[in-house]
């Protein structure tokens, strides 16, 4: 009985040592590709976020409670991009 169970753990190992092998690197894989997708989808996000024109609008007060005085509801917001009453501050220093 005792030759048998050592025969069998022996047998056990050969398989254990490259299926822990495989799964290992499986798992860095897969920890290296979330990265990189996380990655791609944050500067996705950034890049459509940097279009979003308020801050440079003079109708865009800079304030909490009334962020702009013609679009209050979609100020800083996707729907901005492509806002029609968009007005650049002529000089920033006026406001």
């Amino acid at each position: 009985m005792l030759k048998l169970t050592v025969f069998l753990i022996k047998g056990i190992q050969t398989f254990i040592v490259p299926i822990c092998f495989v799964t290992a690197w499986f798992v860095i894989i897969l920890l290296a590709w979330s990265l990189w997708s996380a990655t791609r989808d944050s500067i996705k996000t950034a890049k459509q976020m940097h279009q979003i024109p308020c801050s440079g609008c003079q109708f865009f007060t800079d304030d909490y409670r009334l962020k702009c005085t013609v679009h209050p509801s979609i100020a800083n917001t996707e729907e901005a991009i492509n806002c029609m009453d968009y007005q650049a501050k002529t000089n920033p220093y006026l406001y």
